[in-house]
């Protein structure tokens, strides 16, 4: 994976970084650490089928897998992405991509889809889907790093 070289200036909402209430630890009590693995492997195949496969390695199951340990260490778990990968700083990680509104959308829809299911398939507990989703909506306005009117 190549980072795409900027063409459009870092955009930094005026009023900085959400203050968003994080994941219930329930939802990693109910999936457990394989059930967030598998989720995120779900994630990532559907966005493997987006136009925003070209910002992704080659390998998606192995980027599947670093994404999940964020959301691990996010859901109370061990913290297997700082172990691995340093602390997150997931703004910063993602600044060599320019991310609209338009990619935050494609992002949030994908992962929407996979929720969907998740009850059934992953054993998510349905009461926490409301305050997963809202973390989801408030992180990834986070990552949108050029601004609205850019052209």
């Amino acid at each position: 994976m190549t980072h795409p070289e900027r063409t459009k200036p870092v955009h930094v909402p005026g009023d900085g970084p959400p203050q968003l209430d994080r994941p219930s630890p329930a939802i990693l009590e109910a999936l457990g650490e394989d059930g967030v693995f598998r989720m995120l492997a779900d994630l990532y195949a559907k966005l493997g089928e987006t136009e925003l496969r070209p910002w992704f390695p080659d390998d998606m199951a192995e980027a599947s897998k670093r994404s999940a340990a964020f959301f691990v260490q996010l859901l109370g778990g061990p913290p297997l992405f700082s172990q691995q990968y340093g602390p997150p700083r997931m703004r910063m990680r993602h600044l060599p991509f320019e991310i609209d509104e338009s990619a935050r959308r494609v992002w949030l829809g994908s992962f929407e889809a996979v929720l969907e299911a998740a009850e059934e398939r992953y054993g998510f507990p349905p009461e926490h889907l409301e305050g997963f989703r809202a973390f989801l909506d408030g992180f990834s306005g986070w990552m949108v790093n050029v601004a609205p009117d850019s052209p």
